[in-house]
């Protein structure tokens, strides 16, 4: 027999075995950490070749072990042998050793799962009274009167014994006949019905006296037993076997099946009665919910330093349409995704917190909607909103985000754990993709597995030839030496069926067909693919499946291999593992960076406080909306006074060239008067007031953006700069002035520009003033223009070394033509006749200057123009001292000062038009402005995004990591220490 000791294959091996036993035995492989029985004893010889391993115990299939049969009698398992009188040590020996073997089956047959508490592994062991018989009657009495522990200690090993006892029969064929009893007890936790049987057949040791033993009947002799098995064929001893365990395993497996049941009825109460009593006592976040926040925060953890992301998580991805939904909604017991045949459904990782709890219930981060998962229309309702949520995310030309959505689900069975779903690999981009959607995948899926502690689960499609994988490759790539990855074979019932030969499944779950390595391999059925199936019909579908194959009756897969409640075990288990193994050194991790930034914020910003963007974003709103205030404290008169200069400007031009100069042409004062009354009606009507309002609105641009320009506060920070500019062109653009004033501004204005009535002299002067002003600007704009088509005079070309170019003289000796037959006519009309344009050609041609007709009339026009407002400056000195005159409507006079009435009609308008305009900017469009900025503020708070474009720099990017590294610490901290807790 083989000892516990330095042989054991790991350290989960050696934790089992107590150090103070007495008696050494070999351990059952049952009784292994799931794990460490998947992983460390694949290959290990010493324990159990591969094809020989025994199902995990946490197996949704498996059975309770057989109780060790009623030995034959004649002694020490029914091998007969001499008796002497000088050897009652052996026999005490030998009646020591069956106790040790009784003992040893009865504890791992109650043991099916080393998580149980020692209540209610007592609590489920089979009721052992009927075995009593097993055990002698002095045996009951032995332990009053001897010290057994102390005599087991004391007794020397059998191999020992027998090189002073060679005429003993074969002790080594004894053990190996105990040893294969007890593969037979302990493997009996196998799956159902035939495929159990077969898996309990590869244990067994081939075409050996102890095979031919245990296949007998129990209540046959011993020697009986080997004659029989030599006698019958290899098929008879199967059959008879597998019958055997048949019945066996069937009764233990609806033991288990109702133990199971019991159990999760009474966890649920549990949690329930917890839940209640809430309000009692403070609340305590579990576990897998405070390891959820840290990462929940770190998505959104922007640095430019080295700490990374390297908490553990578990990676789900796989092939499109190769199963990841339905395996995660097997984990998750609900059908939560989207589903699509043959389109892209997951366009953002999703990640999912499983956690148990009283009620099947889904929750999103930044929601507090609870969708309960047994109703079919918060199903519904939840699957719409992750579609949205996905279709949000994607911006436009994109086909995929790499913004994650974060759920939790919470349910009683729900095994503790953090998924992210990623969009599944493609290899080809199809019409309506963009055209960078398979590089986006590769790389929203390289980031999340290039985490060194990030469990990746590796879904591929049984259904589909391996070759047409795509993702294999890529997570052979990520972790070459599979030392985080599981591997999960989907769609196997499809595979069983098409495939022409089973055993390439079996080399896909061996790990021999793909070029990738893992830790675990799984094969699951996740449906017949029909989308109204409920979860539950599934999982009896699975396990139905499982029991009729012939991969698991052939040994091809392993009973802890199949069926997704194993695979959640394991992948939870493999987990948590990860998570003790990490997350201290991730803490200290972030400690160190918080550190180096705390440092640099000292040395670069000694004096101001650490402000993130949003508390930056509150401060500036403060100052924006005082801005806008100090905005409703301009004076009436500032405000008249920029609205009159800006009317002016705006329509200055139009007055001049449409109105005055077309009806200064008339040759007399009622035909000018008419001429200008029709032309300020049609003006009125039709652009003034438009030219009015946007003059107002430009105005009100203006002033608003001249404070929140000077605004200097105590507390200005140039940081704001970019924000206050994009709150004020969002606001003006929001902004629509109210169109309601434009009617009653046009009565207005067409009353004022109707009234001709001057009261006093003062009004007469400024009129006068006002028109002269004007008409001045005008003249010096027109010979700025003449000047520059005539060229430099000859002053400036001798002074400034300047000269005329060929076009400019030509134009010059064409002014010098059209100047003389100015002087000659000074009552000219306003256009030249043909007739004059041709004498002026043949007078310029005789001097060799060939001139264009199109030149002698634009030459013209700035001539005349030049001219006729030298005369209207000189009429408009003339009219200084006419206001006696014009009370009298110029009766008797030669003097006639209609142009100075015009320009007082234009001034009053203006004037009115300016305090009607201020009227309204004062009481309605301000406030409403001030609205405006508000609501965009808000609308800017809200938007993430917005709010990091507009508001950054170093110091904010400093600030914002620090709040988040000492954020993450704390949690983390609080998780260990948690976990520790736990522990």
């Amino acid at each position: 027999m083989l000892r516990v000791g330095s042989a054991v294959a790991c350290m989960a091996c050696r934790n089992l075995v107590s150090p103070n036993m007495g008696v050494r035995f070999r351990m059952p492989l049952q009784k292994l950490h799931p794990l460490s029985r998947a992983i460390h004893h694949r290959y290990n010889s010493s324990v159990t070749p591969p094809h020989r391993s025994a199902a995990r115990h946490f197996t949704s299939m498996s059975r309770l072990p057989m109780q060790p049969p009623k030995p034959p009698p004649g002694g020490h398992g029914g091998w007969r042998y001499q008796q002497h009188r000088n050897f009652w040590m052996l026999r005490l020996a030998s009646r020591l050793l069956k106790l040790r073997y009784i003992v040893l089956g009865s504890a791992v047959g109650g043991g099916y799962t080393a998580k149980k508490t020692y209540e209610e592994w007592k609590d489920m062991l089979p009721d052992l009274g009927e075995y009593n018989w097993v055990i002698p009657d002095f045996f009951w009495e032995l332990s009053k009167q001897i010290d057994l522990d102390k005599l087991t200690k004391m007794l020397p090993e059998l191999v020992e014994i027998a090189k002073f006892l060679p005429e003993l029969p074969d002790l080594d064929k004894i053990g190996e006949n105990f040893t294969f009893l007890k593969s037979i007890l302990f493997t009996g936790v196998g799956s159902k019905g035939a495929s159990g049987q077969r898996l309990l057949l590869a244990e067994a040791p081939g075409d050996t006296p102890v095979k031919a033993a245990t296949d007998a009947p129990v209540t046959a002799t011993p020697e009986a037993s080997r004659k029989q098995f030599r006698k019958s064929s290899d098929k008879e001893k199967v059959d008879q076997l597998q019958e055997d365990l048949l019945r066996t395993q069937m009764k233990y497996q609806r033991m288990l099946e109702r133990l199971e049941k019991e159990n999760k009825e009474l966890r649920k109460v549990v949690l329930q009665k917890d839940e209640k009593g809430i309000h009692q006592r403070k609340v305590k976040k579990s576990l897998i919910d405070m390891y959820s926040e840290v990462l929940d925060i770190l998505s959104d953890f922007d640095s430019n330093y080295n700490t990374q992301d390297h908490l553990p998580r578990v990676v789900v991805v796989g092939d499109q349409s190769a199963g990841k939904t339905s395996v995660l909604e097997m984990i998750a017991q609900a059908r939560i995704f989207p589903r699509g045949s043959g389109e892209m459904m997951t366009r953002s990782p999703v990640k999912v917190t499983l956690s148990e709890g009283p009620h099947h219930v889904a929750m999103f981060k930044d929601s507090s909607r609870e969708f309960d998962l047994g109703k079919e229309e918060d199903l519904a309702a939840l699957r719409h909103e992750i579609e949205l949520r996905m279709r949000k995310s994607v911006k436009e030309g994109q086909t995929v985000s790499p913004e994650t959505i974060s759920l939790s689900v919470k349910g009683p069975g729900i095994q503790r754990m953090v998924l992210v779903d990623l969009p599944g690999v493609i290899s080809t981009v199809t019409a309506g993709m963009a055209t960078d959607t398979k590089e986006t995948i590769f790389g929203i899926s390289k980031k999340y597995m290039q985490n060194p502690n990030a469990i990746i689960l590796c879904i591929q499609d049984g259904s589909v030839d391996a070759e047409r994988s795509i993702v294999t490759d890529l997570v052979s790539q990520m972790d070459p030496h599979g030392k985080r990855t599981i591997f999960v074979l989907t769609k196997v019932d499809l595979a069983e069926k098409n495939l022409a030969s089973s055993n390439r499944i079996q080399q896909i779950v061996e790990g021999k067909l793909f070029p990738m390595k893992a830790l675990g391999y799984f094969a699951v059925v996740t449906g017949k693919g029909s989308a109204g199936e409920s979860i539950n019909s599934i999982k009896d579908y699975e396990e139905d499946f499982f029991q009729n194959s012939r991969l698991l009756r052939d040994g091809m897969l392993k009973a802890h291999q199949v069926t997704t409640k194993n695979l959640s075990l394991a992948v939870s288990d493999c987990f948590w593992k990860m998570v003790r193994e990490s997350v201290e050194q991730q803490a200290d991790a972030f400690k160190a960076s918080r550190f180096n930034l705390e440092t640099e914020w000292k040395n670069n910003y000694p004096r101001l406080r650490e402000l993130d963007r949003n508390e930056l974003f509150e401060k500036a709103k403060n100052e924006i909306l005082d801005e806008v205030i100090s905005l409703s404290q301009v004076t009436p008169k500032h405000w008249e006074a920029i609205l009159q200069k800006k009317l002016w400007e705006r329509v200055s031009t139009h007055v001049i060239e449409n109105i005055y100069l077309p009806a200064a042409q008339t040759m007399n004062s009622g035909t000018f008067n008419t001429t200008v009354d029709i032309k300020l009606k049609q003006w009125t009507d039709k652009q003034l007031p438009h030219k009015a309002l946007e003059v107002a609105w430009e105005t009100l641009q203006e002033e608003f953006a001249r404070f929140m320009a000077e605004y200097k506060g105590k507390d200005q920070d140039d940081i704001f700069d970019k924000l206050k500019e994009a709150v004020k062109d969002e606001s003006i653009k929001r902004h629509k002035w109210n169109e309601t004033a434009m009617d009653s501004l046009r009565v207005i204005q067409h009353n004022t520009l109707e009234d001709r009535s001057i009261t006093d002299k003062p009004q007469w002067d400024a009129a006068i003033q006002f028109m002269e002003e004007t008409l001045q600007a005008r003249l010096k704009d027109t010979d700025s223009v003449i000047n520059d088509m005539a060229g430099p005079y000859w002053k400036q070309r001798w002074m400034s070394w300047m000269s005329r170019s060929p076009e400019q003289h030509i134009c010059n000796e064409t002014k010098k033509e059209l100047e003389r037959l100015l002087k000659l006519h000074e009552d000219h009309t306003a256009y030249l006749a043909n007739d004059e344009v041709t004498t002026v050609r043949k007078n310029l041609e005789g001097r060799g200057v060939d001139v264009d007709p199109v030149l002698i009339k634009d030459t013209w026009h700035q001539l005349y123009r030049r001219h006729f407002l030298q005369k209207a400056l000189h009429h408009c000195n003339l009219c200084r001292r006419g206001f006696y005159y014009y009370q009298r409507q110029f009766v008797d006079s030669e003097l006639e000062c209609n142009d100075v009435v015009l320009f007082w009609r234009i001034q009053r308008m203006l004037l009115i038009t300016a305090n009607t305009l201020r009227q309204q900017l004062i009481n309605t469009e301000v406030r409403r402005l001030e609205k405006n900025v508000k609501e965009v503020l808000e609308d800017f708070g809200e938007d993430n995004e917005r709010k990091v474009h507009l508001i950054t720099g170093r110091r904010v990017q400093l600030a914002e990591d620090l709040k988040k590294v000492r954020e993450i610490q704390e949690k983390l901290e609080a998780f260990i220490e948690a976990l520790h807790e736990e522990k």
